[in-house]
């Protein structure tokens, strides 16, 4: 009997192999004859743009579709066993056990009312241990592992008095607790902190050789992707455009969908938008200016302590010029922003926006100096009204400041609308029926209605695909070129900031690290913690001397 060696080699070493997935919600079909292999001990990115059929993918190696609801088809082998094929009461006991789960947003993954440790202990039933107290054990052993630094205080938390980064650590404890044979992660870092967000990155890829882990990666950043797995599987709109090496995909991309993510990757484009900018800048000249924050400080005060969340800060951005704040959660960026918007007073120093002061002014001049300083939030999804139109949306501060008659405001509602590169037909749509990059563009034009003369965007792109990221970045770019306005930026994408900003401030701990034109504190850091903070920016490992070259699927779209 004939037996093909290499076959056999390599099933012993595959832990998943997805063979013509298909999966199908009524007549929409979400992801079409996707397939792919994981072999045991390796990473493998799934990357695209929402909609492309990651996070079903996901789902359906977890068993998480709902049965009965999405209609699939084709083959997810795990260990040789056809996942689609058991039945739930089998899959229930692989799910946890043998396949973990990191999702991507730690406030929502944990119940808010219960203790990190009694929702530990559910991880830690499935290791059959003889009673609760081994329980326990094995839960601070697993805490301890994860790099939490006092892993009884973690145990007796609640989520809330815990920090974005730990959480996830928590996180990613609860999924490795059981010692599964694969994990599956869920962009599990897009909401963090460059610096935490690389920590989280090191500690899976360590947690991946020290238990011998196999990790299927769900992220939208080629970049992250490039420098963190082995291999990606490139989809868009449901199919698979690319299979290969991470480094070789990242560098020579064989398909068209793949070249264009990596066109939208921040860290290799750090000049995209410059242009768009410096052309309106040398059109007005120089133009006074726009924010001023001089010897800026704030203090808290809870349980009587006092907690110094801005301390003796000063920056200022001129008109028409965009400055950066970025730092990690704690650095004192937010409590700046609602002191620039009037929600806060500060204890010493001031503010002034188009040369106006910020506090103490009477209730009328705060709402008129307002109309001239508008803020753009960093989640779409919250702060826009999900029983309005998007007419409604746009209209309001236009009803608010009584500026013009009925025909007038709809007037500058669609001038508006299609200043961010929406279409008029979107007006009568609501949140729910727009996508992320179109709630954004809609949270802008809304900014905008007023004509204010200073933009303070917060995190603008933070839960954007790159690619729509990149949209965004293009429309404020072209914006600001247009009709001259200020940026205050806030962001801890350390990436996009290179792209957008002319100056940036660091901060940490409410202080300001270091501060200057972007250029120069990007390439030339004088302070260990900015160094430390361009360093967390993902850059791709270089490609293997002779790389297998990358397999164009594009003919499935």
């Amino acid at each position: 009997m004939h037996i093909d060696r290499l076959a056999v080699s390599r099933a012993a070493t595959e832990i998943l192999r997805v063979e013509d997935l298909s999966v199908a919600y009524g007549r929409q079909t979400v992801v079409r004859q996707a397939g792919f292999t994981l072999e045991k001990g390796k990473a493998l990115a799934l990357i695209g743009e929402s909609g492309s059929g990651k996070s079903t993918i996901a789902k359906a190696v977890l068993g998480l579709l709902g049965r009965g609801e999405a209609k699939v088809t084709g083959r997810i082998r795990f260990k040789g066993e056809d996942l689609l094929a058991l039945p739930e009461r089998k899959f229930r006991a692989l799910r946890g056990r043998a396949i973990g789960f990191v999702p991507q947003d730690p406030q929502n993954a944990l119940n808010p009312v219960r203790t990190i440790g009694s929702q530990a202990h559910e991880a830690a039933r499935l290791l059959d241990l003889p009673d609760g107290e081994a329980e326990r054990r094995a839960i601070l052993d697993t805490f301890a592992l994860i790099g939490l630094a006092d892993p009884e205080r973690v145990y007796r938390s609640y989520p809330h008095q815990m920090s974005g980064g730990m959480l996830q650590r928590v996180l990613i404890g609860l999924a490795v607790l059981p010692r599964p044979d694969l994990i599956v992660a869920d962009e599990p870092t897009s909401a963090l902190d460059v610096t935490i967000q690389k920590r989280i990155l090191d500690l899976l890829m360590e947690l991946r050789g020290a238990l011998d882990l196999s990790l299927l990666f769900i992220t939208h950043d080629l970049a992250l992707a490039a420098e963190r797995t082995d291999e990606v599987v490139v989809l868009k709109d449901g199919a698979v455009q690319e299979i290969g090496a991470s480094g070789q995909v990242f560098r020579a991309p064989a398909s068209d969908y793949a070249r264009r993510l990596q066109a939208d990757v921040p860290a290799l484009n750090p000049d995209r938008f410059r242009a768009v900018a410096r052309r309106g800048q040398e059109a007005r000249g120089g133009g006074g200016m726009g924010i001023r924050v001089e010897a800026v400080s704030k203090s808290f005060h809870a349980d009587g302590r006092s907690l110094r969340a801005v301390d003796e800060v000063s920056f200022s951005v001129a008109a028409g010029r965009t400055h950066a704040l970025v730092g990690e959660s704690g650095s004192g960026k937010t409590t700046l922003v609602r002191l620039l918007l009037g929600l806060e007073t500060p204890d010493a120093g001031r503010l002034t926006v188009d040369g106006q002061a910020v506090h103490g002014l009477s209730r009328d001049a705060l709402r008129g100096l307002r109309r001239n300083l508008q803020l753009v939030y960093q989640n779409p999804f919250t702060s826009l009204d999900p029983t309005w139109k998007v007419r409604n949306l746009i209209r309001e501060p236009l009803d608010q400041y009584r500026l013009g008659d009925r025909a007038e405001r709809e007037a500058r509602v669609l001038d508006t609308l299609r200043s961010v590169g929406l279409s008029e037909e979107l007006l009568e749509r609501r949140p729910a029926k727009l996508s992320g990059g179109q709630r954004q563009r809609v949270a802008i034009a809304r900014a905008l209605v007023l004509r204010p003369r200073v933009l303070v965007l917060d995190e603008p792109t933070s839960a954007l695909d790159v690619t729509v990221q990149a949209g965004i970045l293009q429309v404020l770019s072209e914006l600001q070129a247009a009709h001259g306005l200020t940026y205050l930026f806030i962001s801890h994408d350390l990436s996009v900031v290179r792209q957008i900003a002319d100056t940036v401030t660091v901060l940490r701990h409410g202080r300001v690290v270091e501060q200057g034109a972007v250029e120069q504190v990007f390439e030339r850091p004088a302070q260990a913690y900015t160094r430390a903070l361009i360093d967390s920016i993902p850059r791709p490992r270089r490609a293997e001397s002779a790389p297998a070259p990358a397999r164009d699927h594009s003919y499935q779209s």
